[in-house]
């Protein structure tokens, strides 16, 4: 059984539109364990409660940012080892150094393409097929 039939991801992102992209590329990759969540703090409550594999999280997103989820991730036992990859359309020195200090796994620009995300992930991951 290929690793992505069983990988479990949440998406989280504020954006409808970004999510529909992400999830567009992870239905091409063929990634059916996915779970979509709006916002950092409700992601954390759900993952406290229910860990997953991989969390894809955009970085700009009012209350809770994508770096804060990070590093409430990293400070709960139950979520530390979650892989983590942000998405960011401002990819500065600054806030990819902090997320690296937070633990982060990965990272991508955005506009990217599902080939792209799809190689982000495996670099995660290990390959899915």
């Amino acid at each position: 059984m290929p690793l992505k039939s069983q990988l479990h991801v949440m998406v989280v992102d504020d954006m409808t539109v970004s999510r529909a992209l992400i999830e567009q590329a992870l239905d091409w990759a063929k990634i059916p364990n996915v779970q979509y969540e709006a916002d950092g703090k409700t992601a954390f409550q759900k993952l406290a409660v229910s860990p997953v594999h991989l969390v894809i999280s955009d970085y700009n997103m009012p209350g809770m940012d994508g770096l804060a989820l990070l590093e409430a991730l990293r400070g709960n036992k139950s979520t530390q080892r979650i892989g983590f990859i942000l998405i960011t359309g401002t990819a500065s020195r600054e806030t990819i150094a902090r997320g690296q200090k937070a633990g982060m796994n990965n990272f991508i620009a955005k506009p990217f393409t599902k080939e792209q995300l799809l190689g982000c992930i495996e670099k995660v991951t290990g390959k899915l097929t």
